[in-house]
């Protein structure tokens, strides 16, 4: 049995119990035969016997304790831990405060052993030197030239690049909204006092661990969304688009998982899906080639091309199926020339030919949509819902202006220029907005 030490102070920087998955507390038992992941038990767990899988009761065992002198008989290895985060907290030379966070030494003690051990010690005084030595031989060689960061952007309050970047402020790397950002006000009262019972102290002291839990959660949310690049929030969007229909939907199945692993091990994962993906449609295609008796790429090319060339022949016999069926009704012939026209315009002119209109069938929100609005969603291919978000977000921009440019409008919606440029012209014309 040996005695070793554990420098952590916090219970969650270790791992829990094994038997009873509790936070471990000095002292606490560490297996010395099972390995090579530590095998740590409470005492209470210990005292029990608990055995699990390769793991005995009779194994040889470790106490892991900071209860020791380190530097000096009366200062164990966790009153110097605590020792120097305290100084690093309070500042140096505010020893008042260093005591009372330290709560086991006085004002004096802190100091003098400080002084003592961490500054007037030839040991440490002999490695600064040496330190000393090394870096001034080291800027000896030139000097480093100076290169000014870029200065972090520092977008207006309540601005398009503000909301899209959820608050965030990069030259403060701080949002403007916390996450439970009222998380301060249960400790804006509470004020330490000696006449205090000891119900009370004991309350006031909960209360204090309940927020700092608190102030880690804010911190690890924080790191999720660094780590994983969620600030900007539209680009996070963009880089998702470059994936096909399939490897977004298992994109957005994952994302819940992206806080358990690495930013990195994260990407992997998705990019491992995204060859995958190519690799089995690659495959299906090549087994398509070798059912259809190819056995070389020249020929898959010539396959492929009398394949498109049969698919329109195949249109144009089923559009003058189309027209043998209105033919007889000049009205209905009218309006089927109309709807080929919108939908084929290569057939009619000799512009450029554009996509057919969207079908507005079964999406979301298109009840609520009168009869021009489905039509320009249709021309424009844009699903019910997002043009009435774009429309919420022109009318509220117009009714805070009073009015509205299409320069305005072209910042305010991130999408096709064109696009914009209808719904702007559609909102004007049915007296939605006005301009400016």
């Amino acid at each position: 049995m040996d005695r070793i030490a554990s420098f952590s102070d916090d219970p969650f920087d270790k791992p829990p119990c094994r038997g009873c998955s509790s936070h471990l507390t000095e002292p606490y038992i560490k297996c010395a035969e099972c390995g090579p992941s530590p095998f740590l038990l409470c005492l209470q767990c210990f005292t029990r016997g608990f055995e699990y899988k390769k793991h005995q009761s009779d194994h040889r065992y470790e106490i892991m304790t900071s209860d020791f002198p380190v530097l000096e008989p009366g200062w164990t290895a966790q009153e110097e831990m605590a020792l120097l985060e305290a100084v690093m907290d309070c500042g140096f030379g505010n020893w008042q405060d260093v005591a009372y966070q330290m709560r086991t030494k006085t004002k004096e003690e802190c100091e003098s052993h400080y002084m003592k051990n961490f500054i007037n010690n030839p040991l440490f005084s002999s490695t600064l030197l040496s330190l000393k030595k090394t870096k001034d031989s080291r800027f000896a060689e030139g000097a480093i030239p100076f290169k000014p960061c870029d200065d972090p952007p520092r977008p207006i309050f309540d601005s398009v690049l503000s909301r899209d970047m959820a608050g965030y402020m990069p030259a403060r790397a701080d949002f403007m909204e916390e996450f439970d950002n009222y998380a301060e006000w249960d400790l804006k009262d509470i004020d330490f006092v000696d006449d205090d019972s000891d119900i009370l102290h004991a309350l006031k002291l909960a209360v204090v661990d309940i927020y700092h839990s608190r102030l880690k959660e804010r911190q690890r949310r924080k790191k999720i969304i660094r780590d994983h690049g969620l600030i900007n929030l539209r680009k996070f969007q963009m880089l998702e688009r470059c994936y096909p229909k399939e490897v977004q939907e298992l994109y957005d199945a994952m994302r819940r998982f992206a806080r358990v692993v690495g930013p990195t091990e994260h990407d992997k994962f998705i990019e491992s899906h995204a060859v995958e993906f190519e690799l089995r449609r690659e495959i299906r295609r090549l087994q398509d080639y070798r059912k259809a008796g190819i056995k070389s790429f020249c020929s898959a090319k010539v396959y492929e091309r009398v394949g498109r060339l049969r698919e329109e022949e195949r249109k144009k016999r089923t559009m003058l199926n189309d027209v043998l069926q209105y033919i007889q009704d000049g009205k209905a012939c009218q309006q089927w020339l109309s709807k080929q026209a919108l939908c084929s315009p290569t057939l009619f002119s000799t512009g450029r030919r554009s996509a057919p209109p969207l079908n507005l069938t079964g999406l979301p929100g298109t009840e609520k949509l009168n009869e021009r609005e489905k039509e320009l969603c249709q021309v424009v291919r844009l699903v019910p819902g997002a043009y009435l978000e774009y429309k919420q977000a022109l009318l509220n921009e117009c009714r805070r202006q009073g009015g509205l440019r299409l320069a305005q409008a072209r910042a305010l919606i991130k999408i096709d220029v064109n696009k914009t440029r209808k719904i702007y012209d559609f909102l004007i014309k049915e007296g939605y907005i006005t301009k400016a």
